[in-house]
């Protein structure tokens, strides 16, 4: 897992390679095997190839998602609020969920932030994605995880060079 974790980074630029089919069912599972509170599998997934629908997808907020109008694939992240008031907590684990999956797999991958983010002054990043894509009302999307070849290479982390003044012992001390 640590050989994983060193190598995952945020990738913006994909090739224009579709993901195999055997790939995408392994992100799937990966996806529905997420943790989640309780055992109650509060969060749905919708997957997207088209590549009009992506393009329109990349549009859904101001800042940070045009790199995702070339990804070949995305992955919408939704909880059913219904079902918990942790969605939150089990989207954001079926997400990074998918991350590490898609690396082992030999993609890249990078996380959209939807919740909590505006797609113009009047409407919501979230409800943008929610009338595109068709959502229930009492739904609420997390993210969208684009998903792809990578088109740039990326530096692997260092262990060496992990701030490890970040981890305290028995209490807080700074």
């Amino acid at each position: 897992m640590i050989e994983l974790l060193l190598s995952r980074r945020s990738t913006r630029k994909f090739l224009t390679r579709k993901v195999e089919q055997e790939k995408k069912d392994k992100l799937i599972e990966a996806a529905l095997l997420s943790p989640t509170a309780k055992n109650l599998h509060s969060c749905e997934f919708i997957t997207v190839e088209n590549e009009n629908l992506i393009k329109t997808l990349a549009g859904s907020k101001r800042h940070g998602a045009s790199f995702m109008a070339e990804a070949p694939m995305a992955i919408v992240i939704i909880g059913n609020t219904d079902k918990t008031d942790v969605w939150v907590e089990d989207a954001a684990i079926a997400a990074i969920t998918v991350q590490l999956e898609a690396e082992g797999l030999g993609l890249g991958s990078c996380w959209v932030q939807i919740r909590n983010r505006h797609y113009s002054e009047n409407k919501t990043a979230g409800d943008y994605v929610k009338e595109l894509l068709n959502i229930p009302e009492n739904y609420e999307v997390e993210a969208v995880i684009a998903i792809g070849y990578k088109g740039t290479p990326t530096k692997d982390n260092l262990l060496e060079t992990l701030d490890r003044s970040r981890i305290h012992t028995e209490k807080y001390r700074s």
